[in-house]
């Protein structure tokens, strides 16, 4: 589960079932070197800040500041789980699409982290993200209700990287545009 706050104090939390590939993805999202070469279970949560400079098109004005939450998929750490979606504007829930069992584990962290927070569908973010020298067939991918509503992209890291960085990023601007419309309601209601 990614967690990815903008310099507005935007958190999103970034879940994942264990061993989807998601602190690989994660690391290739925020442009992070941080273990490449090796598989180490992420323990409780790993952020990873970055700026993304220009997020609009706008080369005016300032960029934006994220941090990604990176959050175990091991249940031994859900006490934290509260703590750690405790003002996030987004959920980016990560899996492997080839192993059945994270198709089922994916509506336990879209309850904790998507509808327990009162998140919108447009909040959260699923990632089907495909190891390298997977086979699976996108096709075949059929999700129950309510996370057939939710945006899916396919993630593999081999083919399409790009096109992988270009949806999270329209995803971010969605975060971003949702937080800043929100913020400005709050200040009008203030001086209204």
């Amino acid at each position: 589960y990614l967690l990815v706050s903008i310099c507005i104090k935007t958190c999103f939390c970034c879940c994942h079932l264990c061993q989807a590939g998601k602190s690989v993805l994660a690391n290739f999202l925020s442009e992070s070197t941080e273990g490449i070469g090796s598989y180490i279970p992420t323990q409780g949560v790993r952020i990873l800040e970055y700026e993304k400079p220009h997020l609009n098109g706008n080369s005016k004005g300032a960029g934006c500041r994220f941090e990604l939450w990176d959050c175990s998929g091991d249940q031994k750490f859900e006490t934290c789980w509260p703590a750690l979606t405790k003002d996030a504007h987004g959920a980016v829930i990560v899996f492997n699409p080839d192993l059945p069992s994270h198709v089922k584990e994916i509506e336990m962290w879209h309850s904790c982290f998507v509808q327990q927070q009162q998140l919108l569908d447009s909040q959260c973010l699923l990632i089907a993200h495909h190891k390298p020298g997977s086979s699976g067939d996108i096709e075949d991918l059929r999700l129950p209700p309510p996370l057939n509503r939710l945006q899916l992209i396919h993630s593999s890291l081999e083919e399409d990287p790009e096109d992988v960085r270009m949806e999270f990023i329209k995803y971010l601007k969605s975060i971003t545009n949702l937080v800043n419309e929100n913020r400005d309601r709050e200040e009008m209601s203030i001086i209204a």
